[in-house]
């Protein structure tokens, strides 16, 4: 079947009241978290896991997708209103928003904002349409040594999430990767850093360890600091922008929208670097860059349009390849998993209806934020006066049943508690702990295609540069590597003589 036919299949699928009812309650939620500040989509989607083991899995996944592009939508109210993005991705829309607002143009920021969202959600999800099948196609001749060497590329990438030092985001990608070898060798069956506790044996779960690195952990973050919010006084009239707004961000919004999904596509790279690569392009490109970030509409539909692509581009990776493009699409790697789906090239041979639904969920998801918005900003506004002694008791109660309820085992609610603590010091010294939960999931992934490989070589290590996709890929990791260096050492050669 051709494009158009799978998008038909996928509209009869995601048009069915129920798959309806779960991309509404999704992206409803989602746009809330946005308005929330510090929750952000990674943690909501944990917490919010348990609650699909029940469903059909195509429903499952509209709820968690719908969630995870509606955070996109939420997040620029807070930024605009109170100069606090709901979460990281809407940190460049406070520039130029906050101060709109305090102009007494916040309806216009606003209304940007929401249907600069929409165009670039639409336009990821054309984009998303028309490029999975050809990776999927190549994807298809994939064996053991091109996944090990996938796997790895992906890794190299953990350094680049969610966090300012490369350095940090790697030890945290490696203590991950150490969590994924605890448990039974899956060659061999040999006990591995189990210490004679039987629990172990099975490996850690994902849901118990996502839930306490983000929920948990953000609960007692947010609980040290102890913030009071304070909405901007501003009087929210006039929504639509102007006909001079629609001028400005003519070419802006599609311009957004490329860049977006372009670095959405890119393994760890994520929506708070595309927002920030569409700000610094707009800039750059505008005829007057003096005036960004004393609030002109450019510096608003950039970074929301960015965003909302970028959601729309890492679903590429982790619907063709099996690798997450952000912490967010880590989390639904492991849901697809916990579903018992295999995601990669054979997720849409085998569950076609669930991967083309998905994709016209979006289309409709994106229809509904556009409708829910606009009307619904004032609620949203006093959404943001809900005291965090009434939120974070709430958060704890759905981590600690949701956790409870997938195994109904005790230990796992330690594994929570546990790893909520470590995530609480690591966010302290401002350790990134999505490369944790990268770790811990592509860790015994490389392992697993790695032994397969030299199984089926008769242990000859020729075989990865042997193979083309392979060793393509690992010219890709060795330059990805060296890239850093190469930069240095330019650096250092061409600075003028005599100088520091």
């Amino acid at each position: 079947m051709d494009v158009l036919q799978n998008l038909g299949m996928g509209f009869a699928i995601a048009l069915m009241p129920v798959n309806l009812l779960y991309c509404f309650v999704g992206v409803l939620i989602g746009t809330a978290i946005g308005v929330l500040p510090g929750i952000g989509p990674v943690t909501a989607v944990a917490v919010l896991l348990p609650l699909t083991f029940g469903m059909n899995p195509t429903s499952g996944l509209i709820m968690l997708a719908g969630i995870y592009y509606g955070s996109q939508y939420g997040g620029s109210t807070t930024a605009i209103l109170i100069n606090t993005p709901g979460e990281s991705a809407s940190i460049m829309t406070c520039l130029d928003g906050y101060q709109m607002a305090r102009k007494g143009r916040a309806g216009p920021a606003l209304g940007m904002a929401a249907i600069g969202s929409f165009i670039a959600g639409t336009i990821g999800v054309v984009l998303l349409m028309f490029l999975a099948r050809p990776l999927v196609t190549v994807a298809l001749s994939f064996g053991p040594a091109e996944y090990f060497a996938l796997m790895l590329l992906a890794l190299c990438t953990l350094g680049g999430i969610v966090g300012q030092s490369v350095a940090k985001g790697l030890l945290a990608g490696a203590f991950g990767l150490f969590l994924g070898t605890i448990g039974a060798d899956p060659m061999t069956g040999a006990a591995r850093f189990t210490y004679g506790i039987p629990s172990l044996l099975d490996g850690l779960e994902f849901l118990p360890v996502a839930i306490g690195l983000f929920a948990v952990a953000e609960v007692l973050t947010t609980a040290e600091r102890s913030l009071e919010r304070e909405i901007y006084d501003t009087r929210i009239a006039g929504l639509l922008p102007t006909r001079e707004d629609w001028r400005a961000c003519r070419v802006t919004l599609p311009r957004a929208s490329l860049i977006g999904f372009v670095i959405g596509v890119l393994p760890g790279a994520g929506s708070t670097l595309a927002s920030m690569l569409a700000y610094l392009a707009e800039k750059r490109a505008s005829r007057y860059p003096e005036r960004f970030g004393t609030g002109v509409i450019e510096g608003v539909a950039a970074p929301e349009a960015a965003n909302n692509a970028a959601s729309a581009g890492a679903m590429v990776p982790l619907l063709t390849l099996g690798v997450p493009g952000s912490g967010t699409t880590a989390v639904m790697l492991g849901a697809l998993m916990l579903w018992g789906l295999r995601p990669g090239p054979l997720l849409f041979e085998k569950n076609a209806d669930l991967v083309w639904g998905l994709i016209a969920s979006m289309y409709v998801g994106n229809v509904m934020l556009l409708i829910l918005n606009l009307p619904l900003i004032g609620l949203w506004v006093r959404l943001l006066r809900v005291p965090t002694r009434v939120l974070l008791p709430l958060i704890l109660v759905f981590s600690f049943t949701g956790t409870y309820a997938v195994s109904n085992n005790v230990f796992d609610l330690y594994v929570m508690v546990t790893f909520g603590i470590i995530g609480f010091v690591l966010q302290r010294y401002e350790f990134p702990v999505a490369p944790i939960v990268l770790g811990l999931i592509l860790g015994p992934m490389l392992e697993t295609h790695l032994r397969r490989a030299l199984i089926l070589s008769r242990g000859d290590w020729s075989t990865f540069v042997e193979r083309p996709i392979s060793a393509f890929l690992l010219a890709a990791v060795v330059v990805y590597l060296a890239l850093p260096l190469i930069v240095w050492a330019w650096k250092r050669t061409t600075r003028p003589p005599g100088s520091q």
